[in-house]
């Protein structure tokens, strides 16, 4: 079997990791289970680029008990969990092609394996496996059936393309799913990119003031988790109705460039580019540390970071790169006569600091997220004949059934509409 990994005599921490995040993935284990008898991916190709994490291997190996063939890819170089590529690869005969920090034109090589291995149906996380379908390998889109998409950044890149015209394969976009956006995104980015900053800091969170670029749903999670550490949160935003949304929660809210000045903590989590730049990181308090955890390296301007450096400091602690201003020259308010230097810490160069630092969100939280990604799948698998080059929403029967089990499995039950109610609801001509 062809693969890419870095080494396959990782494969046995790599199982163990998979087979504990199994222990936690009960619904996904249901669909496993019902994909095995009903067989409904049977001689399906399927391409994966998404984080090769443990929580993936589960998804991975549900698919291919549905019966497709399942070949996989990292959608993000920082990433892959390089063990749990060796155990796919070596306990499930899953082609694998990620490697932990692989550099960009191996990255690319292997989106192009990906596609050179000619999948009816694709996931993607970030939408690169796709932007490439649609530049180099046009030709190709035709005979894609459909695509699954597991990003905020994705999703908008996605839909763009449709409004232009210029998309080629229909697009269920999985992360807009309320099972996926309102706990993967709330709960499993906020716990994760809390324990990714962490883990590469160890920075005490209770005191700091810590500034939130962002408030939609990832935005929203990881504020709520910093506070009920003890910090103090300052919301930074573009949109009106965010932001009134933000100072309704009860934090603070103001332009970057006055935050800046205040922040002891930076996390971008708003799928948009530069949104830390230059201007801001000359009013920046000596010590402050700046994280990303939006999907792509481009929220913070580090080639601007750079510039302003006079030093960089690589990897002072592990994840962490430091950058040495010069006050005099460039942040005269702040110098003093002993101090004519600040630092900028820049935690997992910029990257998914919740993948890169930490081992991203919790399996129980992916159980819904990849749940809903192997139902969407059975979905365009059957359904792809009546689907046309548009960005779908997961079907509300399919959130409704995952809800249900993930319910189930907490022992959790509900109440049900009685017959009298649903009279009510379906009627106009019951009044007061």
């Amino acid at each position: 079997m062809i693969h890419d990994i870095k080494d396959g005599k990782l494969v046995s921490a790599g199982k163990k990791r998979i087979v504990w995040a199994e222990k936690d993935m009960p619904v996904l284990n249901l669909i496993k289970n019902k994909f095995e008898k009903e067989q409904p991916l049977k001689g399906v190709k399927l391409a994966a680029c998404l984080h090769v994490t443990a929580e993936t291997a589960n998804l991975a190996r549900t698919l291919k008990s549905g019966g497709a063939e399942v070949f996989l890819c990292a959608s993000n170089p920082l990433s892959t969990q390089d063990d749990v590529a060796a155990s796919l690869v070596k306990d499930y005969s899953i082609p694998v092609f990620a490697i932990h920090g692989e550099n960009k034109e191996t990255y690319y090589q292997h989106l192009e394996a990906a596609l050179d291995f000619k999948p009816d149906i694709t996931m993607d996380d970030g939408a690169d496996l796709l932007s490439l379908l649609h530049t180099k390998y046009r030709e190709q889109a035709k005979n894609i059936w459909g695509s699954m998409e597991e990003t905020t950044t994705g999703v908008i890149r996605l839909k763009a393309m449709e409004r232009s015209g210029k998309l080629a394969v229909p697009i269920i976009a999985v992360n807009d799913a309320k099972t996926k956006n309102l706990f993967d995104n709330r709960y499993g980015t906020g716990q994760s990119t809390l324990d990714g900053i962490i883990r590469a800091t160890d920075v005490l969170i209770a005191g700091k003031t810590i500034v939130v670029a962002g408030y939609g749903w990832c935005g929203r999670g990881f504020a709520a988790r910093v506070r009920g550490m003890g910090a103090k949160v300052i919301i930074t935003e573009v949109d009106k109705i965010k932001a009134l949304e933000a100072a309704m929660d009860g934090y603070f809210v103001m332009p970057m460039i006055e935050a800046a000045v205040l922040g002891d903590l930076f996390c971008t989590l708003t799928g948009d580019l530069n949104v830390l730049r230059g201007e801001h990181f000359k009013l920046m308090k000596d010590g402050a540390i700046v994280a990303n955890s939006g999907h792509f390296d481009v929220e913070i301007n580090i080639p601007e970071l750079k510039k302003l450096a006079v030093k960089v400091n690589k990897n002072v602690r592990q994840n962490v790169d430091e950058y040495v201003m010069n006050l005099a020259s460039r942040n005269s308010h702040l110098a003093t006569k002993n101090k004519k230097y600040k630092s900028i810490y820049l935690l997992a160069e910029g990257r998914l600091v919740n993948l890169a630092a930490a081992e991203g969100h919790p399996a129980s939280v992916m159980d819904m997220s990849f749940s809903t990604q192997a139902l969407a799948a059975e979905y365009v698998a059957k359904n792809y004949r009546q689907l046309q080059q548009k960005v779908y929403n997961v079907p509300a029967e399919i959130e409704d059934w995952v809800a249900g089990l993930k319910l189930e499995s907490m022992g959790i039950s509900i109440d049900k509409l009685t017959e009298e109610q649903e009279k009510y609801l379906r009627s106009w001509e019951i009044g007061t």
